[in-house]
């Protein structure tokens, strides 16, 4: 496993090897697929289990900006491009303030710890639509939600959602 630290504190993040599929002869495929494993148990990247998210977001899209105060989110993209950003909220962090972009998705997957108090967003990069796994730490709680939001362009933050747009 090659873990990144991110430049937010607390953040990580998990460089995904993919293993191609091996190609019977007899097989007539142009593309082989492939295999990767996403998260498992022994990694030690969530204290604890809550639940696992499938959601979709199409070209264009910003899904921008919420945190938690509970919970911690791990995001995994499995196709498309987005570009992630994260903003430290956390009183008492060494990164407080800061903000954190980084793409990932088809060709460059990585698993995304997101700590409690880190705001979070994304943006989907390019005609593909993203396909966004996220796991979490608590299971979701309809009568008590730990979703806070904050406006995509909010002024505190002040993000430029225009500039990487690749």
């Amino acid at each position: 496993m090659f873990l990144l630290l991110g430049m937010i504190d607390g953040v990580k993040i998990k460089t995904l090897k993919v293993f191609p599929d091996k190609i019977d002869l007899g097989e007539q495929i142009k593309t082989p697929g492939f295999l990767m494993e996403v998260l498992r148990n022994d990694e030690g990247l969530l204290p604890r289990f809550g639940q696992s998210t499938f959601t979709v977001a199409y070209e264009g899209a910003i899904k921008g900006f919420h945190w938690h105060k509970k919970q911690d989110d791990l995001w995994f993209i499995a196709t498309g491009r987005a570009m992630v950003v994260l903003y430290d909220l956390r009183e008492g962090s060494s990164t407080k303030g800061e903000t954190q972009v980084m793409m990932a998705g088809m060709n460059d997957y990585k698993l995304i710890v997101i700590p409690k108090g880190v705001a979070h967003g994304y943006k989907v990069i390019g005609k593909e639509p993203v396909i966004l796994f996220y796991h979490t730490t608590e299971c979701y709680n309809p009568k008590d939600p730990d979703e806070h939001r904050i406006a995509w362009d909010d002024k505190k933050i002040g993000f430029d959602w225009s500039m990487k747009n690749q």
